[in-house]
């Protein structure tokens, strides 16, 4: 970024700075995300009221124009890997500050099935929207699921899928957690071009998710109604 640009973004005032960083993340602009982070912090911010009021509110607009059809999965892509960088700062100040988090995620491909580009994009909305998302990358056999689960004592399963067959494994796995007796620990979200709703209340899944913006609203409502009745 130019020195005269570097400059007007350090002039902006709290307000201007926050809605500016809004349309660089829309943009897809990681320097200038970076920066406006670091300016915040600068300026006394909390780590968290920099990740809720510039970049999760930021990502928000984002996943609603994806929702509504007027952003597409690149540009959607570029926003997510803004949020990152911008995220890579704060993660360490939010571990320090003990902010609090959404919940956490467990996701992941499941096993035969090698595409990634959606769940890869789920995970990082739901990063931008405050949760902790723990990867597992492609071909996930059901052990491996299981091993994340203790290991990481996630709120959510996330699993998906892109071939017609390789989603039938997403029942393995339901069924293993229920042979195991862990079923009802966790909250169970499957995604992927092939599914639809009946297909996740067939294989026992908590809700379908159709993409990346209704994962992020439906992961929000699972963990809040959890919560609520853990408390109650």
């Amino acid at each position: 970024m130019a020195d005269d640009e570097e400059i007007i973004l350090s002039e902006l005032d709290d307000e201007e700075l926050v809605l500016q960083m809004h349309d660089d993340l829309y943009d897809g602009m990681k320097d200038e995300i970076e920066e406006g982070v670091n300016i915040l912090i600068e300026r006394g911010w909390t780590p968290y009221d920099v990740l809720t009021k510039a970049l999760v509110s930021g990502m928000t607009i984002v996943g609603n124009d994806f929702r509504d059809g007027i952003l597409f999965v690149p540009e959607v892509l570029l926003a997510a890997n803004a949020m990152k960088a911008g995220m890579t700062i704060l993660k360490p100040l939010l571990v320090e500050t003990g902010a609090p988090r959404m919940g956490k995620m467990v996701i992941g491909t499941v096993k035969g099935d090698i595409h990634d580009i959606g769940k890869n994009l789920v995970a990082m909305m739901m990063e931008g929207a405050g949760f902790e998302v723990v990867d597992l990358g492609i071909n996930n056999p059901v052990e491996k699921y299981l091993e994340a689960l203790e290991t990481e004592k996630p709120d959510i399963l996330g699993m998906s899928a892109l071939l017609t067959t390789t989603m039938p494994y997403m029942k393995v796995v339901i069924d293993t957690m229920k042979e195991k007796g862990v079923r009802d620990d966790y909250i169970v979200l499957v995604g992927g071009a092939p599914l639809n709703e009946e297909f996740g209340r067939a294989i026992g899944a908590d809700a379908y998710c159709r993409d990346a913006a209704v994962a992020v609203e439906t992961a929000k409502v699972q963990v809040a109604r959890r919560h609520n009745r853990l408390n109650a």
